[in-house]
């Protein structure tokens, strides 16, 4: 996978957590889970593009870290959401779920090879 694929697949997961969001129903949960879900769930394709430009190895290898904790809390919210049922369409967030547990295997993975690749 190039990183330019790797981006694209982070702001499409941005947007579909954008699309979740604005299908969340406006009560006291949805919008305290909404605002949860739009901050993590946006910031990774975010901090990616910072992880880019990392100054240096352990630089770039921390903001990695980084994605990985927003991917991690956002598939939590991901389960909040979707075993409160605070949703519209349960395909977007079956969606988000599956797409979300890819990235962050991804992302552990890319994480260890970039340790591996800093300590040769």
């Amino acid at each position: 996978m190039r990183k330019f694929d790797l981006e694209d697949r982070l702001v499409d997961f941005s947007v579909l957590i954008i699309d979740i969001v604005n299908s969340t129903p406006n009560s006291k949960a949805g919008n305290h889970l909404s605002g949860q879900i739009v901050r993590s769930g946006t910031s990774v394709a975010l901090n990616y593009g910072e992880a880019q430009s990392g100054e240096s190895s352990k630089d770039f290898i921390h903001k990695m870290k980084i994605v990985l904790k927003e991917l991690r809390e956002t598939f939590v919210c991901l389960k909040i959401i979707h075993k409160a049922k605070l949703f519209n369409k349960e395909e977007l967030i079956l969606k988000a779920k599956m797409e979300n547990n890819e990235l962050i295997s991804i992302f552990v993975k890319s994480v260890e090879t970039a340790r591996r690749n800093m300590n040769k």
